[in-house]
């Protein structure tokens, strides 16, 4: 569904380069986790994917199609974008932000039809913001708004969707409920590449993790073949340690309060209290 071929881009203003030499693939239908340190070329390689920046080499595939020879309406209707950030100076509706998810499908005159209304109506339902529909979208709080956003590209129907932190702004609740509704759509065929800073929640949740590090990529493959204790000393410089409770791998900070996780406390109590406890 996705390749990226030795991918690179600089930025005019800083003559930096930020991607050097980036090579992934990702196959129809996998929830992919897209993990790294900030400034690694995370956000960067979103947009390189869908157009909004023109890389100095290399190329991008998307279903089977290279996105140099595509227009945007043409990408429109194959991939949907989160970012990170949204903001609008006018006053739209939720439902109307969830709505322009539908623009790539309307037909002469930008007619819209009993399908997209559906479409939307169930998009709204899957995030569970049915009932914020009627409010202005930029009254909303941060993690309201990026629930909003999932929507739309709910609604748009892509193909693929690049995800751009998408559970940064919410709480822990909605956060499992995100990555829940992520998993359910990859299962139904939706190819989704998503960004995260939470080296648990591509762990729980993905079937691939990508690692990027300084512009290139690090490592790909399978979590838990990727979040190892080795990768996050290399992302993190040795700042959190991968630990088990009940099988399940779960990422601690090394220090916390000045105690270090891998030095125990003279009355320590006991691993397997620990996780009967848990």
């Amino acid at each position: 569904m996705l390749s990226v071929e030795n991918l690179s881009y600089t930025y005019p203003e800083s003559r930096r380069p930020v991607l050097k030499g980036a090579t992934l693939h990702i196959r129809k239908g996998m929830l992919c986790g897209l993990f790294g340190p900030n400034g690694s070329g995370k956000s960067t390689l979103f947009k390189c994917c869908l157009k909004l920046l023109t890389p100095g080499q290399g190329r991008v595939v998307v279903n089977g199609r290279d996105i140099r020879g595509l227009k945007v309406s043409e990408i429109a209707r194959h991939a949907a974008y989160v970012p990170q950030e949204h903001t609008t100076p006018f006053g739209y509706s939720v439902r109307e932000v969830v709505l322009m998810g539908r623009t790539p499908h309307l037909g002469w005159g930008f007619r819209i039809s009993r399908k997209d209304i559906r479409a939307v109506d169930a998009a709204l339902e899957r995030l569970g913001i049915g009932e914020l529909s009627h409010l202005p979208y930029n009254t909303l709080s941060g993690g309201q708004r990026q629930l909003a956003l999932m929507a739309r590209a709910v609604a748009q129907a892509p193909k693929i969707m690049f995800l751009d932190e998408p559970a940064s702004a919410l709480d822990f609740s909605n956060q499992i409920r995100l990555w829940e509704t992520m998993k359910a759509m990859a299962a139904q065929g939706v190819t989704i590449f998503a960004c995260s800073h939470d080296p648990n929640h591509v762990s729980w949740f993905c079937d691939q993790v990508v690692v990027v590090r300084q512009g290139k990529v690090y490592r790909s493959g399978a979590p838990e073949m990727v979040m190892t204790q080795d990768t996050l000393d290399a992302v993190y410089r040795e700042s959190c340690r991968v630990r088990h409770v009940d099988r399940v791998p779960v990422v601690f900070p090394s220090r916390l309060n000045g105690f270090f996780y891998n030095t125990p406390p003279a009355c320590s109590v006991p691993e397997e209290t620990v996780e009967q406890a848990v």
